[in-house]
């Protein structure tokens, strides 16, 4: 390769484990991983990598006699800006315009960076989308407000439960829960109308789209078992806000 983009020892393996883990805790789908990572192996001069990725955790071997290298991956979150920029070191890593050194350095960059917004105005904007999702569903104009209450309250919930207890599960189910609760207030008080319109567009910003999307991607691509967990985990999630809701109606 060109313009000092092989290198030796270790360097190129904990560059291409580097990118996968950035781009697997960002929402990158399972074989955008495999890919990027395969890519910036071959630009390295190692031309028989092999990686195996699955969402909690990624192993690369460098060559068929060289030992594999395991990554752990325990948090997951969206930041598709990071995941672009992962992509566009690896096509600039390939071409032959950065060398290993440098772009070691910006992916070490791009994994300190950080690109979400403040807590208050993504409370803000879930509160605001949970409003007009609200309408959308066909909720009249006085369930708005309850719908913009409500929707607020349950991305606060479940931000502030999913910091006290790591189980992402008990968050989405309490913030549910919750949503269920101030919607039948609101509405016995006269404030909303339809409860079923404020409930079904406030727990929208807990939907897992993005889960849902990877894995159908996945399973399409032919990666049977990041597929099938990615599904399991967006069940799960879909389970813990019919859970509370349910429960909500059950005894109250």
């Amino acid at each position: 390769m060109s313009n000092g983009a092989i290198a030796t020892g270790q360097e190129p393996v904990r560059l291409c484990l580097l990118a996968g883990k950035i781009m697997l805790q960002s929402g990158a789908e399972t074989y955008r991983v495999e890919d990027t990572m395969s890519r910036m192996a071959t630009a390295m001069g190692l031309v028989s990598s092999h990686s195996s990725v699955t969402p909690t955790m990624i192993i690369f071997q460098s060559g068929e006699t060289e030992p594999a290298k395991l990554v752990r991956i325990a948090d997951r979150t969206t930041d598709l800006q990071k995941v672009s920029a992962v992509n566009d070191v690896s096509r600039k890593l390939s071409s032959g315009d950065l060398s290993v050194a440098v772009a070691h350095q910006m992916l070490i960059e791009i994994d300190l960076s950080t690109h979400a917004y403040p807590v208050f105005l993504q409370i803000t904007g879930a509160a605001i989308a949970s409003g007009c999702f609200t309408l959308m569903f066909k909720g009249s104009f006085p369930d708005f407000i309850p719908g913009v209450l409500c929707g607020g309250l349950a991305f606060s919930a479940f931000i502030l439960f999913h910091r006290l207890v790591k189980v992402k599960f008990f968050a989405e189910f309490t913030a549910s829960l919750l949503v269920g609760l101030l919607a039948m207030l609101l509405v016995t008080l006269g404030i909303g109308v339809s409860l079923d319109k404020i409930i079904i567009g406030s727990v929208m910003p807990l939907v897992p789209g993005l889960v849902i999307t990877n894995a159908v991607r996945d399973l399409m691509a032919g990666h049977l078992v990041s597929g099938l967990s990615r599904g399991a985990e967006a069940f799960l999630t879909a389970f813990a806000i019919g859970a509370g809701i349910a429960v909500m109606f059950t005894f109250f």
